[in-house]
């Protein structure tokens, strides 16, 4: 017997009804999504750069934590002779603090303590109990930083600390496997795609993704205005940087090099790293009033900074030196992407890596991100803040991800509102954070502002009801977020629980889908042509 038409209507509704109930992902043919945070943005063995006496402790050492949390033996006494610490910390070359580590950790870790390890594993531990799921470590040096400060252990060649990073990144990943009953069942596993990252996920663990932050990649500095490098270089360099495992790369960080003009710091910090980049390339910084509604940040007046830095020029041996003078605000640098810059970046996409976009200058990121559009390619990260805002909605809408620089979560709430403002819609969405931790730059401070009341404890995981944490402790020392913020690695739950509190359950979620979006971002990379 024929189905009469009106019959055919209501069983048409139904299927189609079905079919929209199917989760996306799945209908799609996509994995289930996963949940978690992520951290787009630290330095685990750092200590291991800028010759490897500038930094000090570790995050882990096979004869404990009293051997692995101990200060710098130039800061014995009182740290005065900590001069580096002392002018990040404190804007001079002067000041104290106590040097004891374990078990008492008086002074340091401190959020705004530069040269003191962050990331100690048990404090990672915490965190990824709590519900992170992506760490990108970021293998970091600095030639010129290394020459500029006196004491080394090891030579000024950034490959080279790189690899040995890249080492002790895995040794860790054994230290923590031992401790965990064997190979491979530790929960901290470093991964080469996003396939294995999801794995890792969907085990419950932390999957932990290696980047590159380097101010000169393979060589690639100026000398005389002459780039120090080649194409063949750079092709060599690339290939090692993913037999190592690497997946992310910066093509510039803190000074101009042969591949792109750098982001200016600002403050006086700014004014050291104009001076290091004098003395790396033989020029200043070279800045002209900015046009266009993208910039760079502003260079402080020379006036306003020679006399913080001249203490610091005579520790060097540098007195006498002369800061430029600069045009209006605002100042972007002249120096863009350069030719051997594009080559570079056609070369991470052609190895399906992702371009991390920070520290560009404001002319080199937007021509980075023309080429990007030209090849309609999705790898594509700002993962520290360290970019101009006009350009995020290009970063959104080639399927890039953004994450915010950890700061207070009255200050990180408010720029996740400005930057998921640009969003492109028609794109799901998630956020991170870049903590920078062991990067030289300040963590989460105390939160002063928002209607939220400080941090009750103990507290529930923002992302799994079932986790409870109360204040971090850690030998003798207790921390509690709202006096003393992210003081170390082991504060963030409590700093993303204050996000919970300030911006609500729309933040939460957004944070929660932050490792997916960072999966869809890395496996839309692999699979785009070559």
């Amino acid at each position: 017997m024929p189905v009469r038409r009106a019959a055919c209507v209501p069983i048409l509704l139904v299927l189609l009804l079905a079919l929209l109930s199917v989760p996306r992902a799945q209908a799609e043919g996509e994995p289930p999504e996963v949940r978690g945070y992520i951290d787009a943005h630290s330095h685990l063995m750092a200590y291991e750069a800028f010759g490897g006496a500038l930094m000090c402790g570790k995050p882990f050492d096979p004869d404990g934590i009293e051997e692995a949390l101990r200060d710098c033996p130039d800061h014995a006494g009182n740290g005065v002779l900590a001069w580096w610490e002392n002018f990040l910390r404190y804007g001079t070359p002067f000041g104290t603090h106590d040097p004891t580590g374990w078990p008492t950790f008086k002074d340091w870790p401190a959020y705004d303590s530069r040269t003191h390890q962050q990331v100690y594993y048990e404090w990672l531990e915490r965190s990824w109990r709590a519900g992170q799921r992506v760490l990108v470590n970021h293998l970091v040096d600095n030639r010129q930083l290394c020459e500029i400060y006196p004491l080394k252990r090891t030579a000024c060649d950034e490959m080279a600390s790189i690899r040995v990073q890249a080492q002790r990144m895995r040794e860790m990943q054994s230290f923590i496997d031992e401790r965990s009953g064997g190979s491979g069942k530790g929960w901290f596993r470093i991964v080469r795609d996003s396939a294995q990252a999801r794995q890792v996920i969907e085990d419950g663990k932390l999957a932990v993704v290696l980047g590159i932050e380097t101010s000169e990649p393979f060589g690639c500095r100026l000398v005389g205005g002459a780039p120090a490098c080649t194409r063949a270089d750079i092709d060599r360099g690339l290939d090692e940087a993913r037999s190592l495992g690497v997946a992310s790369m910066f093509v510039c960080h803190k000074y101009d090099n042969a591949l792109c003009g750098v982001r200016y710091d600002g403050g006086v910090a700014g004014a050291f790293v104009n001076l290091a980049n004098f003395l790396g390339t033989g020029r200043f910084w070279q800045a002209e009033t900015c046009t266009g509604p993208a910039h760079d940040n502003t260079i402080a007046p020379a006036g306003e900074v020679g006399d913080a830095l001249q203490p610091i020029l005579k520790l060097l041996g540098l007195a006498g030196i002369t800061l430029p003078i600069y045009p209006s605000a605002p100042h972007c640098n002249v120096r863009g992407l350069s030719d051997l810059g594009a080559y570079m970046i056609q070369g991470m996409m052609k190895r399906h890596m992702i371009v991390e976009v920070d520290h560009m200058s404001a002319k080199a990121a937007g021509q980075a991100l023309g080429l990007l559009e030209a090849a309609r390619y999705p790898g594509v990260i700002s993962s520290h803040s360290w970019m101009d805002a006009t350009y995020l909605p290009r970063v959104y809408r080639l399927g890039g991800m953004v994450a915010g620089y950890g700061s207070a979560a009255d200050r990180f709430t408010a720029e996740w509102r400005r930057n998921k403002a640009q969003r492109d819609p028609a794109r799901p969405f998630g956020y991170g954070y870049g903590l920078d931790a062991n990067g030289m730059g300040a963590l989460p401070e105390p939160r002063t502002g928002g209607a939220a009341g400080p941090l009750r404890y103990p507290f529930t995981s923002p992302i799994d009801p079932a986790v409870k944490l109360d204040r971090l402790r850690t030998g003798q020392r207790t921390w509690d977020l709202g006096t003393e913020g992210v003081a170390n690695y082991g504060l963030v739950p409590d700093w993303l629980a204050d996000l919970r509190a300030v911006g609500g359950p729309e933040i939460t979620e957004d944070m929660a889908r932050g490792a997916e979006t960072y999966l869809r971002m890395w496996r839309a990379a692999e699979t785009a042509p070559s």
